[in-house]
């Protein structure tokens, strides 16, 4: 099929509108194909996670319909289960996503984008420790390709929720390497390289994402494109590793203005020259609930 194909090409916003295009041809040739309804769910799902989606709920909504439709034509497929899944995670209905993504590799036990998929759930449900095998299966699996950014990206992740730095900023790098096209990688190595110390760095990598996603120039735009997904224990952890306070190593406190969680926050008294913008939380860093906070395919 050739939506497919164009598919699992590298992601842009072109190669999706060519797949969706594809998808929706397929089935107006054939109305009771279960595979153009998940393709065009995929794509949808898929859209709304990468923040290329005009209409995120309507396009969540068909997405939903055309699976469940799917599913009752084919309750067999580890496809129709995997992209349920996303949407599940993008609702922040974590169990049900677990569940969703178990099955698909019940079904497909080498599947590995479902793989590294239940591996961000499991992040999400605080438990960055137990996703780590799974991701790390999910690159033995497909080490070249097209999309091993996710894989990449979700390793970080992981390794920023358990504090440690260095490897997450090694696996962000290897994420942009190979897609630079995405913002959320960009942010998140920016978080990390300003959690490193690293605030030149941070500050070129947070402009570079700027540059992808203009309209998310301010704090409060990121925080309502990127909700505060995740279950308690998820939140705990983020706060915990990447949570509010002065990142300058020589800081002795946490010394800056109280704000409220969603107000653009302010950079330590101490340390004015952190403030690169509206996004940076001290020393470059973005706020920990953008960390990590994605559910991409």
């Amino acid at each position: 099929m050739r939506g497919l194909a164009l598919f699992l090409r590298p992601f842009s916003i072109t190669t999706r509108q060519e797949g969706l295009l594809a998808f929706e041809r397929a089935l107006a040739i054939d109305p009771e194909s279960a595979d153009a309804r998940i393709g065009i769910a995929n794509t949808l799902v898929a859209n709304i996670l990468d923040s290329w989606s005009p209409s995120p709920e309507p396009d969540a909504v068909r997405a939903e319909q055309l699976l469940n439709e799917a599913l009752e034509r084919y309750a067999g497929s580890a496809w129709a289960h995997f992209t349920m899944g996303m949407l599940r995670r993008w609702q922040n209905r974590l169990p049900e996503s677990k569940i969703e993504l178990e099955t698909a590799i019940a079904l497909n036990r080498n599947y590995s984008f479902a793989l590294r998929q239940l591996g961000i759930t499991l992040t999400f449900l605080g438990q960055p420790k137990a996703a780590i095998p799974l991701v790390e299966k999910s690159i033995r699996l497909d080490p070249h390709g097209p999309n091993i950014h996710v894989a990449y990206w979700a390793f970080g992740c992981c390794h920023l929720l358990l504090g440690h730095v260095d490897e997450a900023v090694d696996l962000f790098r290897k994420a942009r390497a190979a897609n630079p096209r995405l913002t959320y990688i960009q942010f998140d190595l920016a978080s990390a390289l300003g959690l490193k110390g690293e605030i030149v760095e941070a500050r070129a990598v947070l402009a570079e994402a700027i540059k992808l996603k203009p309209d998310l120039n301010t704090l409060a735009r990121l925080l309502a494109t990127y909700p505060n997904w995740g279950n308690p224990q998820y939140r705990v952890l983020a706060e915990k590793r990447c949570g509010s306070g002065c990142a300058a190593p020589v800081c002795p406190t946490n010394d800056r203005d109280p704000l409220p969680r969603r107000d653009p926050i302010h950079p330590c008294r101490r340390h004015p020259e952190s403030a690169t913008s509206e996004l940076s939380c001290r020393q470059g860093r973005i706020p920990s609930h953008a960390i990590a906070s994605h559910h991409w395919p």
